[in-house]
């Protein structure tokens, strides 16, 4: 019997393991569904189904830079004992690596997977069996110069180019490589400590901005000062507000007195060269999953009631 699209699309449904090995379970059971659900279980593959429902907020944030260009990518799993399986590490690593040739996270679950036969959504699902933990691969983001360096920091490192807080600063410039690659060091550690929300005033979010510039103003009325002075005292809060969120008016952590903005400014004047900072990335590990909260207490008592 003829192994069809149709029975592959099928079976995975069913099983939750990849194309290739749904392919290969039918081929083997002549195309019989309930053989080949069975053919899978023998091998452990059709168990990541019913793993995909655990929350999975633990995890890698991995890096790859390669010439100008960098890629950031966060793979997620249940515990934080898998993210220390040497396995997981170079599943992170080689996605990172694949990530600099992806335009966005889309594309790359459809890139080919080294040395499996598998793309990378079927080489995650399976990882899931075969590991035996939940995986999300969450996001990726990329950024590239056409003249200068793409610097990278990780955070309390896990191993290389692994961790939980991952930065990557672009400096567009033709100033020396160690210029920018020591400037790009200073700027990631900085952002990785503060986490700012934009690169400049002009990228913030201007939804954020107005939520922020009507809170002040209620304050201000709430004050009772004449208009005129209200409206002072608002924008005065407003410029306090760019320096917390914007990088490039962010007090640098590592001197705590010059602007980061400064900080560029001064080093493309002793390199002899304008440097541009023109955009960054930080991945924190898990931020924003809402985490499974477990009352193991509570579990024993209700199976002893």
């Amino acid at each position: 019997m003829s192994v069809t699209a149709a029975l592959v699309k099928e079976l995975r449904e069913k099983s939750g393991a990849g194309m290739m090995d749904c392919k290969k379970a039918l081929a083997e059971t002549d195309g019989d569904m309930e053989a080949a659900i069975d053919w899978l279980r023998t091998k452990g593959l059709a168990t990541a189904a019913k793993k995909s429902g655990r929350v999975a907020s633990e995890g890698l944030v991995a890096f790859a830079v390669d010439g100008t260009r960098g890629a950031l990518i966060e793979l997620n799993a249940e515990t934080d004992f898998v993210a220390r399986n040497t396995e997981f590490q170079e599943f992170a690593s080689t996605l990172a690596g694949l990530a600099l040739g992806a335009d966005d996270i889309d594309a790359l679950t459809t890139v080919d997977y080294p040395g499996t036969g598998r793309n990378v959504a079927d080489e995650l699902t399976h990882k899931i069996a075969t590991i035996g933990e939940n995986m999300s691969l969450r996001r990726m983001a990329s950024v590239s110069v056409g003249s200068g360096a793409v610097v990278s920091y990780m955070h309390n490192a896990t191993a290389a180019g692994l961790g939980r807080i991952g930065v990557l600063v672009a400096l567009e410039s033709t100033a020396g490589a160690d210029v920018l690659e020591g400037l790009g060091k200073q700027i990631a550690m900085h952002i990785a400590a503060t986490a700012p929300a934009s690169l400049s005033v002009d990228d913030l979010d201007k939804d954020m901005v107005q939520r922020e510039r009507d809170v002040l103003i209620e304050q201000a009325k709430a004050s009772g000062k004449p208009q005129e002075i209200a409206e002072k005292m608002v924008e005065g809060r407003m410029k306090k507000y760019y320096k917390e969120v914007v990088l490039l008016e962010q007090t640098s952590v590592i001197d705590g007195e010059t602007a980061i903005g400064d900080v560029i400014a001064k080093a493309g004047k002793d390199a002899g060269a304008d440097i541009a900072l023109t955009a960054f990335v930080r991945f924190n590990l898990g931020e924003g999953i809402e985490k499974e909260e477990t009352d193991f207490a509570a579990e024993v008592a209700a199976q002893l009631s």
